[in-house]
């Protein structure tokens, strides 16, 4: 079986390609591991490319900066079976905005809003850390404010299974898997800016359960189908600061250390029968080159 696995950052986005090689990497040995053949779009357009490889394939995924990815998944869903979040889900969880609106019309905490003083300033479409600052300014035009939370920078890595049915009936799959809860190592640098390095898998912080349960609530009422990434804050609470829904770089260092094949993991969440658990071993140090340290 042919899968495509559609990576945007190696041929068109210089800042991000080394997380997106390493991203890219891991997910390819895994699906050749699990004996698919393994389809790469070229240096051309990159919709153009997705359009013309995935009607002969067998199944899709597609990694890519989170305001790129709705598009980008909208033609992969056309053409072949996803194995990622859906093109909707996407465009919601792009824009920040929204996003933390529905996480607190559900009750789920993120930073409070900050009109005034120091305070992080976020675009309101972005990718990772980048463009996020701490500053006493304005926002600018597509930025927003958020209130500055002290607290440990932590992730947790979550695969969703797809709501399968018919056309009369829908029922859910499996419940979401945990594949492991990362600590993120953070950087403020000299003029303010935030600056992702990688991080730590899997760590067991204080709050475990509720950063898990958070998380988890948070993928249920945005519909995150998957593999996706919520970021948070743990101060006096859990905060979600950020939802990826896609393939994020603490897969580098998860992959390390889980016995279970990812490609196994994402094929079978597709048709809502992932697993109930996966089984890790040690401890992985990461960083956004794809660098890996057994711990």
């Amino acid at each position: 079986m042919k899968v495509l696995l559609a990576e945007y950052t190696a041929a068109h986005d210089p800042a991000l390609a080394q997380e997106g090689l390493a991203m890219l990497e891991v997910l390819r040995t895994s699906f050749e591991r699990c004996g698919y053949t393994v389809v790469h779009p070229g240096d051309g357009d990159f919709e153009s490319e997705i359009a013309h490889l995935a009607p002969v394939c067998d199944m899709g995924l597609v990694i890519a900066p989170d305001h790129l990815l709705s598009r980008f998944s909208q033609i992969l869903e056309q053409h072949t079976h996803s194995l990622g979040c859906g093109f909707m889900t996407a465009a919601l969880c792009a824009n920040k905005v929204r996003t933390r609106k529905v996480l607190i019309q559900h009750g789920i905490a993120v930073p409070p809003d900050a009109v005034s003083g120091k305070r992080v300033i976020k675009p309101v479409r972005g990718c990772g850390s980048q463009g996020v600052r701490l500053a006493d300014e304005e926002p600018a035009e597509g930025e927003y404010a958020e209130e500055y939370i002290e607290g440990e920078h932590l992730s947790v890595s979550i695969v969703a299974n797809r709501v399968i049915g018919d056309a009369c009936q829908y029922f859910t799959g499996n419940p979401p898997v945990v594949l492991a809860v990362n600590r993120q190592d953070i950087s403020l640098e000299p003029d303010g800016t935030f600056r992702y390095l990688g991080g730590e898998t899997p760590v067991h912080p204080e709050k475990e359960d509720e950063i898990i349960r958070t998380a988890l609530k948070a993928v249920e009422v945005l519909g995150c189908q998957g593999y996706c990434g919520i970021d948070l804050v743990v101060g006096d609470h859990p905060y979600i600061v950020d939802v990826n829904p896609r393939i994020t770089t603490s897969l580098v260092g998860i992959a390390a250390c889980m016995e279970e094949e990812i490609a196994d993991i994402l094929v079978a969440a597709s048709k809502g029968q992932g697993p109930s658990t996966v089984h890790l071993s040690g401890k992985a140090r990461f960083d956004t080159n794809g660098q890996v340290t057994r711990l």
